[in-house]
């Protein structure tokens, strides 16, 4: 038998069961405890509770969208440990799923931390995708080269991550010494990091080396194409030693943008914000109008040709979806 669809009122009274869970834990009047998702399976999930202890955790039938990172309160009953509600959200990384259905991919996100490597060779495009989600969620980003040992044999890698550097990203290299290993934990900080990006980057080895004690998944690249296996399959958060947490993303070679509105997409490109508001047109698309101040910025090369292009490319994507 197939899922059962809620009537609004059903909802709402879930919704009002919710909240007063929430308030009565929250009052000392209920044993209802706090937790986060650390991993989410189909009806269970594994739930950190505030003392570190890992609970898996049945889902209540109106939890089905529970995510990693998700804040919720969890109890142990007689029939086993359930959650019974979700908290709010501070933020959350989305993009649609393989039906084109928007899903949420991480909740309560402080930086999303877009990873690239000398191989699989990185995409440009994926990497725009990223940085304009992130722009829409509010959440602050870091692009990582991971593999630095390989650079030597690819230049341009190193000088695609300049551009990024040149246009105010914040950007860093890494690899598998442990000098580059303590920079780039202490880049992160105390924050949730999700790391994201294409299969084959490396995205698990680097964890395993910010978390020694932790054992990810590691998967070699494929023979001949170099575009990787997917070692990651569902996200899940990892603790890190020296404070805050670390989001592992199942790899992807595409992210998909379709869910918003092509206006939004202009301000997620960080040279574009300057010029935006000197367009003639309140609504201008930043591709045929006149006086324009994106086209003007192109054509006085204030914003480089392949940026411009990869905007375009993403808008047109949109568009394409749209009918």
């Amino acid at each position: 038998m197939g899922n059962r669809r809620l009537t609004d009122q059903q909802r709402r009274r879930i919704e009002e069961n919710a909240v007063k869970r929430r308030e009565n834990a929250s009052a000392g009047f209920s044993d209802d405890k706090e937790g986060m998702i650390v991993a989410r399976y189909s009806k269970t999930a594994v739930v950190r509770a505030n003392d570190g202890e890992m609970h898996t955790c049945h889902l209540r039938p109106n939890l089905s969208h529970l995510v990693a990172g998700d804040h919720v309160l969890w109890s142990n009953e007689e029939t086993g440990a359930y959650v019974t509600s979700q908290l709010e959200r501070r933020s959350e990384l989305k993009r649609p799923d393989a039906r084109g259905q928007l899903k949420a991919v991480a909740a309560n996100v402080d930086l999303i931390a877009i990873v690239v490597a000398p191989e699989p060779e990185p995409y440009a495009n994926l990497i725009d995708r990223y940085l304009v989600a992130a722009h829409m969620a509010s959440i602050d980003t870091l692009i990582i080269l991971n593999k630095s040992d390989l650079l030597d044999k690819h230049p341009d890698c190193a000088a695609l991550l300049e551009n990024y550097r040149s246009i105010g990203y914040e950007v860093m290299t890494t690899g598998p010494t442990p000098s580059e290993t303590q920079a780039l934990s202490d880049l992160l900080g105390s924050r949730t990091s999700v790391f994201v990006g294409q299969s084959g980057v490396g995205k698990s080895s680097m964890i395993n080396r910010l978390l020694p004690d932790e054992e990810l998944r590691i998967g070699a690249l494929s023979e001949g194409v170099l575009k990787g296996r997917h070692t990651t399959t569902t996200a899940e958060v990892f603790e890190r030693p020296s404070g805050g947490f670390i989001i592992d993303s199942p790899g992807i070679r595409e992210f998909g943008l379709q869910h918003i509105d092509p206006a939004l997409v202009a301000p997620g490109f960080i040279e574009f914000r300057p010029f935006l508001d000197r367009c003639r047109f309140r609504d201008c698309s930043h591709l045929v109008e006149k006086d324009c101040g994106v086209l003007a910025a192109l054509e006085n090369n204030d914003i480089r040709t392949e940026r411009y292009e990869s905007f375009v490319n993403i808008v047109r994507d949109i568009d394409s979806h749209s009918y």
